[in-house]
């Protein structure tokens, strides 16, 4: 189980680093880096939900142009809305 928690982790990281856009890949990339080990195995699933969110709806939510996400978890959400992105 460890081993398939580390994978998915993994899977993650590679996901959030390649999302299509380099501003994108970097802000996501970041929020997922700093928080990835702190999630249990539901708080991954809830993140690997999160990753299909469009890039477009989730710039717009970090940059205040969006008030809310619909269908996103409420607690992962807060979390993003709260990511400090440091070079």
């Amino acid at each position: 189980m460890n081993n398939d928690i580390e994978n998915l982790k993994k899977r993650l990281i590679y996901r959030s680093q390649y999302r299509g856009t380099k501003e994108m890949d970097k802000l996501i990339g970041s929020f997922v880096k700093t928080h990835i080990d702190n999630f249990d195995l539901d708080k991954l699933n809830e993140l690997e939900k999160f990753l299909s969110i469009d890039d477009d709806t989730l710039y717009k939510f970090y940059n205040n142009q969006l008030e809310k996400i619909d269908h996103a978890n409420e607690e992962m959400i807060k979390l993003y809305k709260n990511h400090i992105y440091k070079k």
